[in-house]
């Protein structure tokens, strides 16, 4: 039997933007003694040659680790979503500053594959795509994106900002549990349909010997606590390519559309503009993440540019999932999205 939850979510993923703009609880600002064994630790993962991907003990932060693990229990328990802010970007390269999130990421638990190349840190860049491409994912484009989760249901979702864009290109947050909370009081009826499996594409990424789009429900609740899987529209759109029986219905557009259009609603959604150097964890179980579209800098060494991770938690600090969802967390437990044998 499905479970739905028909009664307000009252834990503290449940917050509204302007609550906690302001919130001293979602910022952590790196100290002196931070950065240095941050950057003492990127010393000795180069002076050992260390490549993408290595172990977290080739990476030691004997003392931020502490604070790294309260940082990421806010995440899990807490709001859902730390910025640490601090790295000075113009000390490092762009391969350096990819050994200190691989570096970090790894201490956090165990980074996967993100798509059918299998990048284990992905990059964020426009190359030229459009999500009208099927076989696009959005982190390749400049388009607005829409609130959405990251396509694998992996238990942190990591972005480090090497560059921003000349403009646009803000970020969004919001808290599917408010989300929730405001369906439930204006239209439940649309919940009980984001319940229901939906059909969607793996635009190109599917496992080989798969077919090229799977079945999931939007949200699904375990022992009271939801865990979303709003993926990008696009993704239930380019669907129907594979059959017309596979398209949207009237009321999952209806559905999909009600969830947009709260989610993008100025008293929910938290502002964050990233400063090259940032490094944000999100929740990929609770929280939502938005993108203006953006225009880029005709130099490509310029351009917009954050780097990605995908993290699977160790048991016991992971959250459960409702069997369905644990069924295709079965993809990040075997190391994310396999690699394709033409890739």
């Amino acid at each position: 039997m499905v479970e739905i939850i028909r009664d307000t979510i009252t834990t503290p993923d449940a917050w509204v933007g302007p609550e906690i703009q302001g919130d001293v609880r979602w910022l952590h600002r790196l100290s002196d003694a931070e950065v240095d064994e941050i950057d003492a630790a990127l010393q000795a993962a180069k002076a050992a040659g260390c490549q993408i991907p290595f172990s977290a003990d080739a990476f030691p932060i004997p003392t931020f680790k502490a604070r790294l693990d309260e940082l990421m229990d806010r995440v899990s328990n807490g709001l859902g979503v730390i910025l640490i802010r601090g790295v000075p970007r113009d000390r490092y390269t762009d391969a350096e500053c990819g050994l200190i999130y691989w570096g970090l990421a790894a201490h956090i638990g165990t980074p996967v594959s993100q798509n059918g190349r299998g990048h284990l840190l992905g990059h964020v860049t426009d190359e030229g795509k459009t999500l009208a491409d099927p076989n696009a994912r959005g982190y390749q484009t400049k388009n607005r994106l829409d609130f959405h989760c990251d396509q694998l249901p992996v238990d942190v979702l990591g972005l480090f900002c090497l560059r921003g864009a000349r403009s646009g290109g803000t970020s969004y947050l919001v808290s599917a549990p408010a989300v929730h909370n405001v369906m439930l009081a204006e239209r439940p009826d649309l919940l009980d349909v984001l319940y229901q499996p939906f059909h969607v594409d793996w635009r190109g990424d599917h496992p080989d010997g798969e077919q090229p789009w799977y079945d999931v429900p939007m949200l699904t609740a375990r022992d009271g606590r939801i865990a979303a899987r709003i993926t990008n529209r696009s993704f239930m759109e380019s669907v129907s390519r594979y059959s017309d029986d596979l398209a949207l219905t009237d009321a999952q557009r209806e559905a999909l559309d009600v969830f947009q259009e709260i989610s993008n609603r100025e008293e929910l959604r938290l502002l964050m503009d990233f400063q090259p150097g940032d490094m944000q964890f999100v929740n990929n179980h609770t929280i939502l993440h938005a993108r203006q579209a953006y225009e880029d800098y005709d130099d490509p060494a310029l351009k917009r540019h954050l780097l990605r991770v995908w993290i699977g938690l160790p048991e016991g600090k992971r959250r459960p999932l409702s069997p369905v969802l644990d069924e295709r967390y079965r993809y990040v437990a075997m190391g994310g999205i396999p690699r394709q044998a033409a890739a």
